[in-house]
């Protein structure tokens, strides 16, 4: 468990090291969740089996016990300051961000500024339940990054487009939990962190 203290508040990051890393997975949770959801956790599997170290952040706001984020630039700014320590502490590893939800966007926002590599967008919220008309669509387009996206084709909260994203996985049967197979969540991403892996030396490949 690492302590990482933001001017939003103090954050903690639950880290699975692994010898010789590949690259650096973050992730994050939603709103009201926490690193403990199927979806994260079967993403922390594959990234694990591919030689990748993995830290799940518990962001200041759910720290502190709030459902809610607040203010999406004071949310990206602690973000930020984490991923700082994070990459201070563990070295020059390729990065990858990502989360489920909420944690999505903030890892969509973020990407260019923290340098990531790419970013994994779970249960992207497209709009708000039944509000197409307010769409974020425009989080992913403009991560700077490949962003590849997985959501349920029941989600009532919107299935981003294929031109959206660099890549979209729409799981069958699955809501915004995405917790009836969390292991077809991780098969969906497998490829994308294999290829973000290193390859020789301080090279990586995106196919």
């Amino acid at each position: 468990m690492v302590e990482i203290i933001t001017a939003a508040g103090a954050a903690e990051a639950v880290v699975d090291e692994v010898r010789e890393p590949g690259f650096l997975l973050v992730l994050t949770h939603g709103s009201n969740g926490s690193v403990e959801a199927a979806d994260l956790l079967a993403v922390r599997e594959v990234a694990l089996g591919l030689g990748g170290m993995v830290a799940r952040v518990t962001q200041p706001f759910r720290l502190a016990g709030r459902r809610a984020p607040g203010s999406a630039v004071k949310q990206d700014a602690a973000w930020v300051e984490i991923v700082a320590v994070l990459r201070e502490k563990y070295g020059a590893l390729p990065l990858v961000q990502g989360g489920r939800s909420n944690g999505a966007r903030v890892a969509c926002r973020t990407a260019a500024e923290v340098g990531a590599a790419g970013v994994l967008a779970l249960a992207f919220p497209l709009h708000p339940p039944g509000r197409p008309e307010k769409s974020r669509a425009g989080e992913l387009r403009e991560a700077g990054v490949p962003v590849v996206v997985v959501n349920g084709d029941r989600d009532p909260f919107g299935v981003p487009d294929e031109k959206d994203a660099t890549a979209v996985v729409v799981l069958p049967g699955e809501r915004h939990e995405l917790g009836k197979d969390p292991d077809a969540v991780g098969a969906a991403v497998r490829p994308w962190l294999d290829a973000w892996t290193v390859r020789g030396v301080g090279e990586t490949s995106v196919e």
